[in-house]
């Protein structure tokens, strides 16, 4: 499946355009995508994946129609020739399918308050006319986790399934989207995730969905009937966790015990999302106690089992944090910026995008230290070792490499493994053996 191979460049649009504090359709923010193409292109993604787009009540979450390009970003043709610009410059394109719940705005809803039990809407919701809600509706509804704000959807209801479905063709139909990310699908029931993939192999059977899941057990939400990814916060987590702590062992731990070859492993073969910060959490610049392991942490990032993404702005040390609101992390940049960190990513980018082990690789922890971590990737008799370094201090590693010379795959040079193998301060290293 493409997804397997792919470089994902997150974009939230009503922040990244500007409107998030309004804006008219006259104004097309959303055509500033375009202006981006190039740089997106030149670090190396292939495919830009959209957090909502789509008429809301204020941050695109808490939808009030679907089928309606938000106001503050424009029109549907604005959307559309967006779409097209991507599509011509070779890239590939996700929406954010927010299907668990909609905003109090949300017409159907709003049918609902109107005319109580007589709307013909009223089983699109978990509502109990027995009851009142705290905006004084003359009814209870079920919120999402206590959010009161955001609906949740009676995902059960036969009508809200055909309405959803009708929502998945027309994107794919309208703007030739090649997947959905699914937000909050820890919250969607199995049978409902079972429909949208059945539906998702109707429009297309290369057709995706990123399911957003945070703890537990990812198969429960991953598996043929289900997504076929998630995203990956154990691993988030352990990331920066352990480039802050010193502790490379946290992060090989995870990835053994997600990835390795033994029976019990959970996520052998499959391509979870990698990331280092999104929309939803501090970005990396900031939760990054030393600012040097900014490029050792996206090496893991693209080094790792899983599909890389990189949240816009993220490439050049954007950052904020999450205690400084939504509107902060989530800015709007006048142009793309480029400098070193850039440099380095979209060096990541090629050398993953031409490596298969990088893409399909197994996985096996080969050195652990507190701060160096040398893992090997393999396909097909083809190998690549990832190294990192997060000292301030040269490492000489000793280990076996099962070969005698290798290329660097991020910068081309010829690495001999005789006498061991110098690893420089916050350095990273994509080792393929000769």
């Amino acid at each position: 499946m493409w997804f397997d191979e792919s470089v994902i460049y997150q974009i939230y649009p009503l922040g990244f355009c500007g409107a998030l504090g309004g804006g008219v359709p006259e104004e097309h923010k959303i055509l500033k995508v375009i202006d981006f193409i190039p740089h997106i292109k030149q670090l190396g993604a292939t495919c830009v994946l959209f957090n909502p787009l789509f008429s809301c009540d204020y941050h695109g979450y808490d939808t009030r129609d679907f089928m309606t390009v938000d106001p503050r970003l424009g029109t549907n043709d604005d959307l559309k020739t967006v779409c097209k610009a991507l599509k011509d410059a070779g890239l590939r394109i996700m929406f954010d399918g927010v299907f668990n719940h909609v905003g109090r705005g949300f017409w159907a809803f709003r049918d609902v308050q109107e005319k109580k039990w007589d709307s013909p809407y009223k089983d699109w919701f978990k509502i109990s006319f027995d009851g009142n809600s705290n905006y004084n509706d003359g009814f209870w509804y079920e919120g999402w986790e206590g959010h009161f704000e955001l609906v949740k959807l009676n995902t059960w209801n036969g009508e809200v399934r055909d309405h959803i479905y009708k929502v998945m063709q027309n994107w794919a139909s309208e703007y030739g989207i090649d997947g959905l990310r699914l937000d909050v699908a820890y919250c969607l029931e199995p049978d409902f995730l079972k429909a949208l993939r059945w539906y998702a192999g109707q429009i297309n059977s290369d057709f995706v969905l990123l399911g957003e899941t945070l703890h537990g057990d990812y198969n429960r939400w991953m598996n043929d009937n289900a997504c076929h990814s998630v995203t990956n916060y154990e691993c988030y987590k352990g990331l920066y966790s352990s480039f802050n702590s010193g502790n490379m062992f946290e992060i090989a731990h995870s990835l053994n015990r997600q990835f390795s070859h033994e029976p019990w492993c959970l996520y052998t073969g499959k391509h979870l999302l990698s990331f280092a910060d999104n929309h939803d959490v501090t970005r990396v610049a900031s939760i990054l106690s030393d600012k040097n392991h900014l490029r050792p942490i996206y090496g893991m990032v693209f080094g790792m089992p899983g599909v890389p993404a990189v949240y816009y702005g993220s490439e050049w040390g954007i950052e904020a944090e999450k205690s400084w609101g939504d509107e902060a992390l989530r800015p709007s940049p006048d142009k793309p910026e480029w400098n070193s960190l850039t440099d380095f990513i979209a060096a990541l980018a090629h050398a993953r995008a031409v490596s298969k082990p990088l893409c399909f690789g197994s996985y096996r922890n080969v050195v652990i230290q507190p701060k160096q971590l040398i893992f090997e990737r393999a396909y097909e008799g083809r190998r690549v070792l990832v190294a990192i370094n997060a000292d301030s201090n040269e490492y000489r590693a000793h280990f076996d490499a099962g070969c005698g010379r290798a290329t660097d795959l991020i910068t081309g040079d010829l690495h001999d493994f005789g006498g061991g193998s110098l690893m420089e301060p916050y350095s990273v290293h994509f080792w393929e053996c000769e």
